[in-house]
């Protein structure tokens, strides 16, 4: 607080609204030959990460989002008034502007001769010296802003992330999808068996839901007459949270007319091989019944989810499960339906089906699904069955976690690794 009244007593504003780089410190150290023969002035931006003092000279490293790169404060090229004023005023963590001229030091580190230099943002609370071991890792997903500056592995980590996405969504729009937006507050939370959060819109007085799923609202787009569609947006599920689960993720739906659950387990080995070439096809295929043998209904279930699930670590497509558990999909028999879920790594990372657009057969499901008591059924839609008498033509529908997809891909331990706020107890709660 001292140093951000002596900036002031200076006349300088210590957040300016307006701050100038000529180059990315990527781009000084990619041209650094050229740079250093021309002599051409720079001007680099970013924060101080360390600052090293001897004598009349001074040593620094700036970090942009591109790079680092070594400063060089000289006494005698700034005169000693601007060097004491640096050295008495600036901290690591502060954001910088810096004009100057590259140089080989006698060591040969590439390194930027400040002639002049500017605050662009005071820090008033210094950048932890320590940001590791397992006695931080709450602390670390609470301030993750610290995680990602000092912790290289995480914004790679990250990085990959959102390239992954960025893959995600190209595959699907070069298959000819339309990305589309669906309402995240629904009046009625369907698309999954889960318990949603609620919520109250006071201009209408009508309670409202964040979606725990898209599908419903999805699938109105099929009878409406588009053809294939997907959407990449966030759900949310008053549940647990876990190794594998968050209230609030990312999830990719989409949704193939004329086009069946087998088609679609032949689309998502593509997808796979796209994402990662070490893949292979044929990815297994295991009936459920198989797995679970003997078990039925929600006592099944729950033997795979705890038991089986866990000890598939290749990628296996787990097919035609039981039909209480799938209200949405459409039969194979009496007792089963056309649904495959893609396990690997222990965990699901996607559920698909045939879908369900015989308007009578879902009627009667979601009928079936309001007399079972307990938080996780599917609620009776009569809108979304009304859409289903228009006629809905034949569809295979897929939902792909992308949370955990990029937890599997990046060989991350847990889904907060790999979520960039992940839903936290305050620390003083």
């Amino acid at each position: 607080m001292k140093k951000l009244e002596n900036l002031r007593k200076a006349r300088i504003d210590p957040y300016p609204a307006e701050s100038f780089r000529s180059h990315k410190i990527s781009e000084a150290l990619e041209k650094f030959e050229e740079f250093l023969n021309s002599q051409e002035e720079l001007t680099l931006a970013g924060r101080l990460m360390s600052l090293r003092e001897h004598g009349g000279s001074t040593f620094a490293d700036l970090k942009d989002e591109s790079g680092k790169i070594q400063l060089f404060f000289k006494k005698d090229l700034l005169g000693e008034k601007e060097y004491s004023f640096f050295l008495e005023n600036f901290d690591i963590g502060d954001f910088i502007e810096t004009k100057g001229v590259l140089i080989k030091t006698k060591v040969g580190e590439q390194t930027l001769e400040v002639k002049s230099f500017r605050i662009l943002s005071k820090t008033l609370l210094p950048l932890p010296e320590k940001w590791h071991g397992l006695q931080d890792i709450e602390e670390r997903f609470r301030k993750r802003y610290l995680d990602l500056l000092l912790n290289e592995e995480v914004r790679n980590k990250f990085q990959q992330r959102f390239e992954i996405i960025q893959k995600v969504r190209q595959y699907f729009l070069n298959s000819g999808c339309l990305e589309v937006e669906t309402p995240i507050l629904q009046t009625i939370p369907g698309g999954a068996l889960a318990k949603p959060f609620k919520t109250h819109l006071n201009i209408l007085d009508l309670d409202l839901y964040l979606r725990v799923a898209p599908e419903l609202f999805l699938k109105r787009l099929l009878v409406g007459g588009f053809e294939k569609v997907f959407e990449i947006g966030r759900n949310f599920r008053n549940e647990g949270i876990d190794r594998e689960h968050n209230p609030e993720f990312t999830m990719l739906e989409a949704y193939f007319a004329y086009k069946d659950y087998n088609w679609l387990m032949d689309f998502t080995e593509d997808l796979f091989i796209y994402l990662n070439g070490n893949f292979k096809k044929p990815f297994k295929r295991i009936e459920f019944h198989q797995l679970v043998k003997g078990k039925t209904g929600l006592e099944a279930d729950e033997l795979f989810k705890k038991e089986i699930r866990p000890g598939i670590i290749d990628p296996t497509f787990v097919i035609n499960h039981p039909i209480e558990l799938s209200p949405l999909a459409k039969r194979i028999g009496d007792k089963n339906v056309a649904r495959f879920q893609l396990i690997a790594g222990g965990f699901e990372l996607c559920n698909a089906f045939s879908e369900l657009n015989d308007p009578l057969d879902q009627k009667e499901r979601l009928e079936e699904q309001s007399k079972l008591k307990g938080e996780e059924v599917h609620p009776y839609d009569k809108e979304f069955l009304e859409a289903l008498e228009y006629g809905m033509p034949p569809a295979a529908g897929i939902g792909i976690g992308i949370d955990r997809l990029v937890m599997f891909l990046t060989g991350a331990a847990n889904l907060k690794e790999v979520i960039l706020f992940p839903t936290m107890k305050p620390k003083d709660a």
